[in-house]
């Protein structure tokens, strides 16, 4: 209940009556639950003396068995309105004026709370449990930490694991046999060999390994709730022509945004430092995407680091910083660690090195 208890400490200030929260992130964050989500209406509502879940009856048992919060149950032959008004009842917001409905549910469930509020003015949850998630405490940095320490070993089993002739999908495969192991649930394996690695986000597939390509490897797996995110670029062999310039760049880059990441800092600053980097180098247009994006229950949140975003940074937050430059048919380099942003700047929570790694 700590985390409802500061979001209504947030309501207060920000002068929100009531909040709806769909199945999904924010709920989880919220109250801990990850209850199956379809088209029937199942929202976990908050006021400032209440808090309850609209619940089907179909996934009241299986629910009952993570939370003690209050249910209030509908069924198919019923339907969700009538419990959903006993619920604003109890709630005390039959006349509230100002609600919160979360962005990413179903529009259909969004519009059965407006419905049910017709006088009160909508906004999304940004300033409310966003703001909320946007700062981590110890305990969800302990988990973010050991989330890329399994990330870190899985990267290390692929580079041993690599050779000439294996596919990517082989690759691919290391990494996530490696998350298994470790109790992590595999959420993405980009690996990129040669001309794909010209690809930010490349599909992974039967392109073979051979000598003189680099390889971009991004790779995420999901740790006790909490994702991992990092990459690196390995060489089989030996390096490709001009592979030590493009990689003494980007990993330039990285330092940059370190140095310029610090609370109080716009995130369009951050971007800027790296960019200019790549730019001053003649290497701008090969930089395609923006520098980073937050993480937390989420593996892509806020803050969101794009050259147009003037969020100011703050200590807790926690983001990517992840420069490229795509080389389109020859090889891509990206370096990425997620950071967590403290008084005195940025500390990664991966402990791999980006030099580098030449497979033999």
């Amino acid at each position: 209940m700590d985390r409802i208890n500061r979001l209504r400490q947030q309501m207060a200030a920000e002068q929100v009556d009531f909040v709806a929260v769909g199945a999904g992130a924010h709920m989880a964050w919220l109250a801990g639950i990850h209850p199956h989500s379809d088209e029937r209406p199942l929202l976990l509502c908050i006021s400032p003396s209440y808090a309850a879940l609209l619940m089907p009856s179909l996934e009241a048992e299986s629910v009952r068995q993570h939370t003690s919060l209050p249910f209030h149950l509908w069924s198919d032959n019923d339907g969700p309105v009538h419990a959903l008004r006993e619920l604003l009842t109890a709630a005390s917001v039959e006349n509230a004026s100002s609600i919160v409905l979360d962005e990413t549910m179903r529009a259909d469930f969004a519009a059965l709370v407006q419905d049910a509020l017709p006088q009160a003015s909508r906004q999304f949850c940004a300033s409310t449990v966003g703001a909320l998630r946007l700062q981590k405490g110890d305990d969800e940095y302990a988990l973010l930490k050991q989330s890329a320490q399994v990330a870190d070993q899985a990267m290390q089993k692929a580079w041993a694991g690599m050779k000439p002739g294996m596919t990517e999908l082989e690759v691919a495969a290391i990494i996530q046999q490696t998350f298994g192991d470790h109790g992590a649930q595999t959420l993405f394996t980009i690996v990129g060999a040669g001309a794909n690695g010209a690809f930010p986000h490349h599909q992974t597939g039967d392109t073979q390994l051979e000598s003189g390509q680099a390889v971009v490897m991004d790779i995420g797996a999901r740790y006790h709730g909490y994702p991992s995110d990092i990459t690196r670029s390995a060489v089989i062999g030996h390096k490709p022509e001009g592979y030590d310039e493009i990689h003494a760049l980007v990993e330039n880059a990285v330092q940059a945004a370190l140095a310029a990441a610090k609370p109080g800092v716009k995130a369009c600053d951050v971007d800027q430092a790296a960019r200019s980097v790549i730019e001053a180098a003649g290497y701008g247009e090969y930089f395609m995407h923006r520098l980073g994006h937050g993480l937390g229950i989420e593996v892509h949140e806020p803050p969101y680091l794009t050259a147009a975003s003037q969020t100011v940074l703050e200590e807790g937050m926690v983001f990517s910083i992840e420069p490229g430059i795509y080389l389109p048919d020859r090889f891509g380099i990206r370096l990425e660690d997620i950071v967590i942003l403290r008084s005195d700047g940025p500390e990664i929570l991966s402990e791999l090195p980006r030099d580098g790694v030449i497979v033999v």
